[in-house]
């Protein structure tokens, strides 16, 4: 049998002939608008063609006045009009405002004068409308000057933007005419868009946006920088510290002026130190990835401690004030926890702005200090007196046994991978194990070899990505808690947060499986993007970290308070004072109502500031995870088996 073979044509040459194709032949309406078209661009060519539709519409208007002059009812008497030249000038002329001339001379002359008007006029209007467009240009360029005053400057431009926006919002809620100006590289059309597009609900805040270089000083003179409340200087995501320290540096030969706060975001401790340094304080530094990656760490340790870190930093709800409370002076910080009843008592700052959290309870509350409380609002830190019936109440603080060895399954991987790690050595019991499993993909293997952190063994296995693999990690022993962080920096955000969304819907769905020899645990997982935290929680992770919400909080709260800044580097450092979520059955007993005072009371035991607790079965869709917190002291409740205390202690 034959085979069939489909002719091909390789075009013209030694592969074979092209096929003969039939063209049809062009119209003479394509061939006029084809001549048209390549005609119109000369400058030249226009003129003429100008022309000579001009000479087309007079002989149309010739002839439509011909037959509008005969037609009864519209000119009575008819009057015949005859087509000869003078008719033909006369509406020729028309067009460009001229007829009537009785010589030749006259309609020469006003011909030209015609072109010369039209030329002149052209030029002139051109250079107005052209003006018009630059100013027009520059002025949505974002090179114009800022002349608002008391406004809050943002320099550079990252993802914490956003919520940074949010938050700053909610605190200058009650403030009229609430301004911030930010100044970046990005052009004020894409900023804008992205601001209307990404951080909606700013309430009354104006935000205004101006292109320009952070590091120029000659640029930095039009933010009007003597004149803002405070600055904050964002580090532009993968840039480095380097454009930070150039913009600090710009800052201060504009301005050198002590008293503005500078809040610089940097990744480097070395830097942050010597920014600090360098300023005499006036910059105050926020290291967000260590931030996130203490969080991270604790989080997996800690039920709901991510929960209660968001409550706590963010502008809804109670936050951290400070109040003169003269009272006090001369009390312990023991009495102090029961002074007050709508308050929760977490440090003091002395009269030279040294902040101590949590300090020891016998420790005297100086002349001249100032409380550090959570409350709702800075009014409702009210001295009500040492509760005696409750400070005397005989309670006794259980010995807490020593935990044991723990294993973990980290799945993924980023440069904050090695500060969780870190973290997470300083309170792993003794013989704990950790387990890496990350995508070659996105992470060196190298990178991850022979990685040690104090006396926890670190192992490593590189997958594909394939449920498989992740069912192979998952059964080889039993994980106590399972930490899914995101490959920042490897790929675009976006595209990290879909691979840890992705990775906990087949974690739980191995969870859930049967005969797969996976045990169900805890899940924690690290979201870059906040807008992605709803779609995050659909994959019932029990604590999720959102990164860029996070650092932004601590950002915006500094900024209107810079007096924050010790408070907060004390609780997120690695040493000193630090959230903790605890077992409420150490502190009372269970199925028997107890006051949130008699609570605070057991926890000084503990050389603990309790602040809330976290209800386990009132778990609510929103992400807020039970967690109350700073309840009047006289409120009671009944305490079940799973609940916990939010406390600041030592690890």
């Amino acid at each position: 049998m034959p085979n069939k073979t489909t002719e091909r044509s390789y075009g013209q040459g030694a592969q074979g002939e092209p096929n003969s194709t039939q063209t049809s032949k062009p119209t003479l309406w394509a061939k006029f608008r084809y001549s048209f078209d390549n005609s119109i661009a000369k400058s030249g060519m226009f003129v003429t063609w100008m022309l000579i539709f001009m000479v087309i519409f007079s002989i149309l208007l010739v002839l439509i006045k011909s037959v509008l002059y005969v037609t009864p009812f519209i000119t009575n008497p008819g009057t015949p009009v005859t087509f000869n030249f003078e008719t033909f000038w006369g509406s020729f002329a028309t067009l460009f405002g001229k007829g009537g001339e009785p010589t030749w001379a006259e309609r020469i002359m006003g011909f030209l004068t015609w072109m010369c008007t039209i030329a002149l006029t052209g030029s002139v209007t051109g250079f107005i409308v052209g003006a018009i467009t630059r100013t027009f240009d520059r002025l949505r360029k974002g090179k114009s000057a800022i002349i608002d005053n008391g406004h809050t400057l943002i320099l550079g431009w990252s993802n914490r933007i956003y919520p940074i926006l949010k938050e700053l919002a909610v605190a200058n809620q009650n403030v009229r005419k609430a301004k911030v100006v930010i100044f970046s590289d990005q052009t004020r059309d894409f900023m804008e868009d992205e601001i209307e597009a990404r951080a909606t609900e700013l309430g009354k805040l104006k935000v205004i946006t101006r292109t320009g270089d952070v590091s120029n000083p000659e640029d930095l003179k039009r933010t009007n920088i003597s004149n803002a409340k405070s600055i904050i200087v964002l580090d532009a995501d993968n840039a480095g510290d380097a454009n930070v320290v150039s913009a600090v540096l710009a800052i201060k030969a504009v301005n050198p002026n002590p008293n503005i706060r500078i809040i610089a975001e940097v990744d480097d401790a070395n830097t942050g130190e010597a920014l600090t340094t360098a300023t005499n304080g006036q910059v105050i530094t926020v290291r967000s990835h260590e931030i996130v990656a203490r969080v991270t760490a604790q989080a997996s340790r800690r039920p709901g401690l991510a929960a209660v870190v968001l409550d706590l930093i963010d502008f809804d709800g109670d936050e951290i004030y400070f109040a003169s409370v003269p009272a006090l002076a001369g009390k312990t910080y023991a009495d102090a926890l029961l002074a007050f009843n709508e308050a929760a008592v977490i440090g003091y700052v002395d009269e030279h702005g040294v902040a101590f959290v949590n300090p020891a309870m016998n420790t005297s509350i100086p002349n001249n200090a100032k409380i550090i409380a959570i409350a709702e609002d800075d009014d409702k830190v009210i001295y009500t007196g040492v509760k005696e019936e409750i400070a005397n109440t005989p309670v006794t603080a259980t010995s807490r046994a020593a935990d044991p060895a723990e294993s973990l399954l980290i799945i993924g991987w980023s440069s904050m991978g090695r500060t969780v790690l870190n973290e997470l050595s300083g309170f792993l019991p003794k013989g704990s194990t950790v387990h890496i499993v990350a995508q070659s993909r996105y992470v060196d293997p190298a990178e991850l070899a022979d990685l040690k952190f104090g006396d926890i063994q670190v192992t490593y296995a590189s997958v594909t990505g394939d449920i498989d693999d992740l069912i192979a990690a998952a059964k080889d022993k039993h994980y106590d808690e399972v930490i899914v962080l995101g490959y920042r920096n490897a790929i675009s955000e976006s595209e990290a947060d879909a691979q840890t969304m992705l990775t906990m819907l087949q974690m739980n769905q191995l969870f859930m499986a049967d005969g797969n020899g996976v045990e169900p645990t805890r899940l924690v997982a690290e979201i870059l993007d906040s807008r992605k935290t709803e779609l995050a929680r659909v994959a019932a992770v029990d604590d999720l970290v959102v990164s860029d919400s996070l650092a932004a909080l601590i950002i915006a709260q500094i900024s209107e308070n810079p007096a924050l800044a010790p408070v907060f580097a004390d609780l997120f450092d690695a040493e000193g004072a630090t959230l903790n979520v605890r077992d409420i059955a150490d502190y009372a007993e269970l199925g028997k109502s107890v006051s949130f005072g008699e609570l605070v009371a057991t926890g000084r035991n503990y050389g603990e500031s309790v602040i809330g607790y976290r209800a386990a079965n009132s778990n609510s869709s929103d992400g807020s995870t039970g967690v109350i917190l700073n309840p009047a002291k006289t409120s009671e409740f009944v305490p079940v088996a799973g609940d916990s205390l939010v406390v600041i202690g030592n690890l």
